[in-house]
């Protein structure tokens, strides 16, 4: 396990040699048991859905990928948000090395038992509240922060040395003991016998079950311990050299215990298995998924951001209809959006989100609009677009309806920002019309007088391009039209193989290539007076006045947009643009095989290695990223280039392979203006061997900074209490007075300095505190950006951190279930006979209430009733054929505390067992999970 010595495969701590990837080696890291576990425990949960749902289920061949996995659970398009879910926990997993390296909690360092498993037990209840507002990401980032303690524990802690063959099932929870904790003054170990360190822990302790863990410091001379007790051992920790010499820690195969690395890793992952069983009981098989990034259908959000002042009256019920066609073009198919998002604006006000999976209720919402306010002529466009993109999972699509400029453009670069972190795509439908045009009847085929100025449809020209998206001027008739064409690109197996854009327009050359796996070839091309000449693989042209040429099979257009279905030929293409005026071009297609990136930088901690950025990346400077090729086992990255988005200037990386489809890309420069990530790739295994060539490029544009801000903390809020958020400023360019900007998507009451006065490499520190109301719900996402923009707007940065609101928890004990009936004429034709059952499920005075049952094992029929009078009390009732002799329901309260009740009609006195306390059900759940690991392992599960 990498822990401290760069044994995490993405860290090479105290080397010069920066892998931020997989590395060969025996032994288990953290990246690997959290994969492993994510990946075993999904399987099972397909599994299981399936057999309830009495369908087929193969396993998938060994090892385990995210794309195999995808496939055997039904959901083969989100195999790319699996793989991006499951490397966004990772990398949170890696970051508390980075970052909390010398905080004891979070590596049960120290004999630190009860602060590092309030770690844990703090992050499982944030997650469990995450999951039923389905705030999936913030629920994914606490994931990956608490694996990394959980982990640590059987790495750091004498668990093993004292012959657990189980994980510790305290761990999760906040008040019960998780074992006999060493006394201070308490001696526990040894010095080692020369290397070899197997025996130094003191046999009292050992014999006397007493939980222990090593004391750890980096600092040569001042770095101590008490008298007598252990060290976590390595050249690093210099506690080590002070009497008792040596360590117990067991991160490697090299490590003071690496005898027991094999027992400690493999104890992780059954722990890290029951920490997401647990999760998963509290949220349901369905929601825990889609925690996961897997769907059946789409993992995006389909949102519509839609202006409802009276200058859209004439407009609105166009817009009603076009995304009421949207909607049902998209259910109930492989593209259904994971969510629909609504979020109405005027000139006076803006929202509220609402957010629903039911495409009935967004129907009726958005049918239920009502015209309000238009006395301005701009309008709060910017702030719904803010509200959507906080709100929204990352990877959606936004479609903003307006006929107004924006009233709030000093938002732009706080959407930007959101934008960026969110790889959203935002689609703009403007049609615009005068006050004079309203009053008088018009044929809606004519094109509109807009009331957007050329500098205000720039703004969302901007902002959509930024994303990926299209800014789109139509009449009311062309809408539909517009959203049709627009509406291809909602595909979850789109990918992008070209975007760039020109203004101001000049004539250019932009060849893409189209592999073997493309298909539905398609160019977006917006602008006016734009003319181009297609060049195929082959030589063949066709011009954009030749309608009867092959390589254009179908063309569409509305307003400024047009867009060409391609012949899909594989090789290189080319298209030449001729243009005086502004255009963007985007050319799409539909394949399995994509890619994901992070903007990686290098540890200024305690630790050399690499961190995933919150921020943008340097200007000017050498950078680094990550990347992970997704849809096929066999590709390789052959080169990445940042490429200008306005020009044709790139700059290509050095790509060194990190094993398991991960590359470390490093960069001599990032550049100083906008620009998109493109990627040029090879497949060795399609089609029985022979070698594909393929390109892919983000939709999304970045920027960097020469402004470095930086800001971490807890990610917890508690309503209770005002909330404060340092943050450091450092300016790599310039001097003089710096504009300060602290924006949340609750709108919550907060202080922030307007302004930081900072000199050319000087670092100057702020801070943000956050007042959130009382009665604020646990489970509340709230995404805090701070923005510092230097003189005149010449440079921007930001840094953007996610947070979940906890109440405080005074419920520590799950449901309990009371047998009321139990009735059975099984015979031995079990198929002629029945037995029933009637169960009282109830939550305890001071309980927080019953808040769902499930039934987890039998294949019978179960009634719930809530007690008209009690919250606390569900009433179940049962019945099943005597062939499904055995039923087990999973009953949660409303915090997410979770107990089973098992109950069989196979022996002549029905056995009925319910958990009566949180420790046991903990601790059988720890058992099934080992149990089952262990049955896995035979069936090639690991």
């Amino acid at each position: 396990m990498s822990l401290w010595l760069g044994l995490l495969s993405l860290l090479i701590l105290h080397t010069r040699t920066h892998g931020f990837g997989i590395l060969p080696g025996d032994s288990l890291n953290h990246l690997e048991i959290t994969e492993r576990a994510i990946l075993n425990v999904t399987v099972q949960v397909c599994h299981d859905l399936a057999a309830a749902e009495g369908a087929d289920f193969t396993f998938p061949l060994k090892p385990f990928s995210a794309e195999g996995v995808a496939v055997v659970c039904g959901a083969p398009k989100s195999s790319k948000s699996f793989r991006q879910a499951i490397t966004f926990i990772t990398l949170r997993n890696i970051r508390v090395d980075l970052r909390h390296a010398l905080n004891a909690s979070f590596h049960f360092d120290e004999e630190m038992f009860g602060q590092g498993r309030n770690i844990i037990s703090e992050g499982v209840e944030a997650i469990k509240a995450s999951n039923v507002q389905e705030n999936y990401e913030a629920a994914r980032q606490k994931l990956g922060e608490i694996c990394h303690p959980l982990q640590d524990f059987y790495s750091h802690s004498n668990w093993v040395e004292l012959g657990n063959k189980f994980p510790n099932p305290n761990l999760l929870l906040s008040d019960v003991s998780i074992g006999n904790i060493a006394d201070e003054s308490r001696a526990t170990c040894r010095s080692c016998d020369g290397d070899d360190c197997r025996n130094n822990i003191l046999e009292d302790i050992i014999e006397e079950n007493i939980l222990t863990s090593g004391y750890f410091g980096v600092v040569p001379l001042t770095s101590t311990k008490p008298k007598g007790k252990c060290s976590h051992g390595g050249a690093v920790d210099q506690t080590s050299n002070i009497d008792p010499i040596g360590g117990i820690n067991k991160d490697t195969f090299g490590s003071s215990h690496g005898h027991l690395h094999t027992e400690a890793a493999n104890m992780a992952i059954a722990a890290t298995s029951a920490l997401l069983e647990d999760i998963r009981k509290a949220a349901g098989d369905r929601a825990f998924l889609q925690m996961l990034g897997l769907s059946k259908g789409s993992s995006k959000a389909l949102c519509f951001v839609i202006d409802t002042t009276k200058s859209m009256s004439d407009d609105i019920e166009a817009v009603i209809n076009v995304i009421s066609l949207l909607i049902n073009s998209e259910e109930i198919t492989e593209n259904e959006p994971a969510a629909y998002i609504l979020v109405p604006f005027s000139d006076s006000e803006f929202g509220p989100l609402i957010k629903t999976t039911d495409p009935k209720v967004i129907t009726t919402v958005i049918d239920s609009l009502s015209i309000t306010g238009g006395g301005d002529e701009e309008e709060l466009s910017l702030s719904g677009l803010q509200l959507a993109l906080s709100g929204a999972p990352s990877n959606s699509e936004i479609f903003l309806f307006t006929d107004a400029p924006a009233k709030d453009k000093h938002l732009k670069n706080t959407v930007i920002a959101l934008i960026e972190r969110t790889q959203t795509v935002i689609n703009v439908m403007i049609s615009g019309s005068t006050l004079t045009n309203r009053r008088r009847r018009r044929d809606d085929s004519q094109p509109k007088q807009s009331r957007i100025s050329a500098e205000d449809t720039q703004l969302y020209r901007e902002l959509s391009q930024a994303s990926g998206g299209q800014t789109v001027e139509v009449t009311k008739s062309e809408l539909a039209v517009a959203i049709s064409i627009i509406s291809d690109t909602l595909n979850s197996s789109v990918v992008t193989l070209l975007q760039s854009a020109r203004n101001p327009g000049n004539d250019d050359d932009f060849p893409f290539i189209v592999d073997e796996t493309i298909t539905n070839l398609t160019v977006y091309i917006t602008g006016r007076s734009v003319t181009f000449t297609l060049i195929s693989p082959t030589g063949e042209s066709q011009q954009s006045t030749d309608t009867t040429g092959s390589l254009i099979t179908s063309s569409r257009s509305a307003g400024n947009l047009q867009t060409l279905q391609l012949q899909n030929r594989t090789g290189l293409w080319e298209i030449k643009i001729v243009s005086i005026y502004p255009y963007t071009l985007k050319v799409i297609g539909q394949s399995p095989i994509d890619f994901l990136f992070d903007f990686v930088e290098e540890s200024q901690g305690t630790f050399e290695g690499f961190d995933a950025l919150d921020t943008r990346p340097r200007a000017g400077v050498s950078g680094s990223l990550l990347v992970s090729l997704t849809g096929s086992a066999t590709a390789t990255v052959t080169e990445v280039a940042l490429v200008e988005s306005w020009g044709s200037e790139e700059i290509k990386g050095v790509v060194d392979p990190q094993g398991s489809g991960n590359f470390l890309v490093n960069f001599d420069r990032i550049p100083s203006v906008e620009f998109v990530v493109r990627l040029m790739g090879r497949d060795d295994g399609f089609n029985n061997g022979a070698s594909i060539f393929f390109q892919r490029q983000t939709p999304t544009n970045f920027r960097s900074s020469n402004l470095t801000i930086t800001a971490d903390s807890t990610s917890i809020l508690v309503p209770t209490e005002v909330f404060s958020l340092p943050f450091s400023v450092t300016s790599h360019s310039r001097g003089g007075n710096f504009t300060v900007r602290a924006t949340n998507n609750q709108r919550f009451s907060s202080t922030f300095p307007t302004s930081l006065s900072l000199k050319t490499g000087d670092t100057v520190n702020g801070t943000v505190t956050l007042s959130l109301p009382r009665k604020t719900p646990s489970g509340t996402d709230v995404t805090l950006t701070i923005e510092v923009e230097a003189p005149r707007g010449e440079d921007m940065n930001y840094v953007m951190l996610r947070f979940t609101v906890i109440n405080p928890i005074t419920d520590f004990t799950q449901p309990q279930c009371e047998l009321l009936t139990l009735q059975s004429n099984c015979s031995d034709n079990c198929s002629l006979s029945t037995w029933t059952l009637f169960v009282r499920v109830h939550d305890g005075a001071q309980g927080t209430g019953v808040d769902h049952v499930r039934l987890r094992t039998g294949n019978g029929t179960i009634i719930t009733n809530p007690a008209a009078d009690n919250e606390n009390v569900t009433m179940v009732f049962y019945s099943s054929s005597c062939c499904s002799p055995d039923m087990e329901l999973l009953v949660a309260d409303k915090i997410g505390n979770v107990g089973t009740c098992y109950y069989s009609s196979r022996e002549s006195s029905p056995a009925a067992f319910s958990m009566s306390t949180r420790v046991t059900q903990s601790t059988l759940l720890c058992l099934s999970i080992v149990v089952g690991a262990l049955i896995l392992t035979e069936r090639g599960f690991y």
